[in-house]
């Protein structure tokens, strides 16, 4: 590689975090899973490449490194990727690059390489320090900047495993947390709201598929409701192109009926336990383990510590709540980093059910003695009636 030659990113590794730390059996079908996932992902967004799981890696090889590792990035389970050239395991071909990258990329006042080397000791004729400070020297050269080794404006990697070395001067953050498909599914309870789908994303970087259900509330629903609803779905079905993330559709607007015209100041909680026994229903259809809301402590009068405990008395599977201690603004951001703000910011209907005064502190007795008798039972029929929303047509 002479000085005017560029260096073109032909590699993506993806990094991984949390499943690093598995027993070794664990952690290589942890692996082999999150090799699928990036491959699927990939495929799903019309990047051509060879996915392989080596060492503590996934390798994408491609000739669209950079996107390719824009993509894997979106993986759950991903810590980081990087789009880095490929280059034969020697010092003088690592500098070279290194200089040729700085070249390549806009001008920086700062800079910091960092390299790991790995293998056993007298693989290498060099060091992981030699290699940060020859490449560093190389890349000061080329790029006219001043090393910083606290705070530089960029930093550049190099890898050295075997016969081979990587060098990269770009990283994609990724979600962390655990490869989807490594927990078994879970019941995602979805309004058309913020709170729901970020709820939903955070149990899928924690490995488990969601199977989406939206309850429609009739005449009680906003306008576009559903339409809202299955547009967030079709941006997580995004970051799982392998599962089945279609949103499933429960009519529920007869029950909402019935609670408008017979309960009284525990109406909600009444809709929050028919949520529930729908969601349950579907569970046991699909094999989930559990079901997710988008509940969050005393953000709502169906969500104080009380209500909660009222709602989930009317289901045997475990109510995950991975929001329960999120502050909303913090729930709005997420939503924005994910994808699914424009589309769920419209009132999401539900709170036209709303008593004038509703109860925050019931007890399951009372709230059980006011509801209908059979509006357990109508809720569970609605899965009956139940349609699947393909992700295709997931939009406004």
């Amino acid at each position: 590689m002479d000085d005017d030659t560029p260096a073109t990113p032909d590699t993506a590794l993806v990094s991984f975090g949390d499943l690093s730390v598995k027993s070794r059996e664990v952690r290589g079908k942890m692996t082999r899973r999150l090799r699928d996932n990036v491959a699927a992902l990939l495929d799903a967004r019309g990047v051509d490449a060879a996915v392989d799981a080596e060492w503590a890696r996934v390798v994408v090889r491609t000739d669209a490194a950079d996107r390719a590792a824009r993509v894997a990035a979106d993986a759950m389970g991903v810590v980081r990727a990087r789009p880095a050239v490929s280059r034969p395991a020697d010092l003088d071909a690592v500098a070279e690059t290194l200089a040729a990258l700085a070249r390549d990329a806009p001008p920086v006042d700062t800079y910091a390489v960092r390299a790991r080397r790995a293998g056993d000791a007298d693989e290498h004729d060099f060091s992981s320090r030699e290699v940060e400070r020859v490449g560093g020297r190389a890349v000061g050269d080329a790029a006219d900047a001043t090393v910083d080794l606290d705070d530089p404006e960029r930093t550049y990697h190099v890898e050295v495993r075997g016969d081979a070395a990587f060098v990269a001067a770009t990283t994609y953050d990724g979600p962390g947390g655990l490869p989807l498909g490594t927990q078994d599914p879970l019941v995602a309870l979805v309004s058309g709201g913020h709170d729901s789908p970020v709820a939903a994303y955070e149990v899928m970087r924690r490995g488990a598929p969601v199977v989406p259900v939206y309850v429609s509330l009739g005449d009680y629903g906003g306008p576009d409701h559903e339409a809202r609803a299955a547009a967030t779905t079709r941006h997580l079905a995004r970051y799982a192109p392998n599962f089945d993330c279609r949103l499933r559709v429960v009519p529920g607007g007869g029950v909402a009926d019935t609670l408008v015209d017979e309960v009284a100041d525990t109406r909600m909680l009444s809709w929050r336990r028919a949520l529930l026994r729908v969601a349950e229903t579907v569970a046991e259809q699909e094999g989930a383990a559990g079901i997710v809301t988008g509940e969050a402590l005393g953000q709502k009068s169906s969500q104080t510590a009380a209500n909660l405990a009222v709602t989930d008395a009317v289901v045997d599977l475990p109510v995950h709540r991975p929001l329960l201690a999120w502050d909303k603004a913090d729930i709005v951001e997420r939503a924005r980093s994910i994808g699914t703000y424009d589309d769920s910011s419209i009132p999401v209907g539900c709170e036209r059910l709303d008593p004038p005064f509703p109860a925050t502190g019931a007890t399951l007795d009372a709230v059980a003695a006011a509801e209908p008798d059979d509006l357990l039972a109508r809720a569970a029929a609605a899965v009956d009636d139940l349609r699947r929303v393909d992700p295709a047509a997931q939009s406004l």
